[in-house]
């Protein structure tokens, strides 16, 4: 438990930090300016305000109250999982790490005022669309799914094989259901 107390210790902070110090940022140098050049013209900086969900999808006009319980409770089941999780099972500890850190810095926005979450990165021309406008949590929650998705179909692919393994070469487990025959 050490261990994973140490990397959640150190990993979240530092994104938590992040996801704080760019959209106080972007609050200071995006409200009202022309969007800066970022990557050559290719990621625009734009702020913006989320008050719905992921992708701007919106549930109603004062939807933070319905968003702060269900972030509550996303965290207090990440948090299981990870004390879940076998110390050594860096994958899953990432991702949920990640997935905690975005979480949490997207929960702060909400619970600290009506605006919304700061969302200023976007949005992104993908040539048949637009990727909406983002931030360094929504970052953090996104590679954090994905990789816990991965760290799940790891983990299936490990027990069946387990299974398959414990089965033997003819499907059967190799234990006996009867009796052992005796000589005699």
């Amino acid at each position: 438990m050490k261990r994973k107390l140490a990397f959640l210790g150190t990993a979240l902070p530092i994104i938590l930090l992040a996801d704080i110090l760019t959209k106080r940022w972007a609050e200071a140098v995006l409200e009202g300016a022309p969007r800066p050049d970022f990557l050559g013209g290719y990621v625009p900086l734009t702020l913006a305000h989320n008050t719905g969900a992921a992708f701007g999808i919106s549930i109603g006009d004062d939807s933070r109250w319905f968003f702060i319980p269900v972030a509550l409770i996303a965290l207090g089941l990440m948090v299981a999982l990870l004390v879940r999780a076998h110390e050594r099972d860096h994958l899953r500890l990432t991702a949920l790490v990640l997935v905690i850190a975005g979480a949490l810095g997207n929960l702060i926005d909400r619970v600290r005022w009506d605006k919304g979450v700061v969302d200023f990165i976007g949005p992104i021309d993908l040539g048949f669309t637009h990727w909406p406008i983002f931030n360094v949590a929504d970052m953090a929650i996104s590679c954090g799914a994905v990789l816990l998705a991965v760290s799940f179909w790891q983990e299936e692919r490990a027990l069946k094989k387990a299974k398959a393994e414990e089965a033997g070469p003819d499907g059967t487990s190799g234990a006996t259901s009867g009796p052992e025959p005796t000589e005699g």
